[in-house]
């Protein structure tokens, strides 16, 4: 979820005429997202611990108590995805500093900028991630 909105403030990028797939400009187009994306869950976890931290407040109620409790469960779970989405993040820019940013893990082929652009830590190919969904579900059966 944080992931499909908060980068959408980046304009699409459009290659040059004849540019070569994970230019530096790209590389460069990728990496801002990245960093934004990754400063946006900072500051959302921080609030989130500094708002935990003012509304610590007991509740003699037990219904309170409970909602209370139920609220900062809830939070915390949403802030786990965010932090597993920051490894995420991370593991996406040492990526991009070891020139393997945009090729699938899988096969090794381009993921391609539209997928990139949608999802940019995506590490497999569409095609790739479609027999991996598959797999699972037949797993899962």
């Amino acid at each position: 979820m944080a992931e499909d909105t908060l980068h959408k403030q980046f304009p699409p990028y459009v290659p040059a005429a004849g540019e070569e797939y994970m230019s530096e400009k790209q590389l460069a187009h990728f990496r801002a997202i990245l960093d934004s994306l990754k400063g946006e869950l900072v500051d959302d976890i921080e609030r989130t611990v500094h708002t935990m931290q003012d509304e610590a407040t007991v509740f003699a109620d037990p219904n309170d108590r409970a909602s209370q409790e139920s609220d900062i469960a809830l939070e915390l779970r949403n802030r786990d995805r965010e932090r597993k989405l920051i490894k995420k993040i991370d593991e996406t820019i040492g990526r991009i500093e070891a020139g393997e940013y945009g090729y699938c893990d899988s096969c090794g082929v381009e993921i391609g900028l539209k997928r990139l652009e949608a999802r940019p830590t995506a590490t497999l190919c569409i095609d790739c991630k479609t027999l991996e969904e598959m797999r699972e579900r037949q797993v899962a059966k």
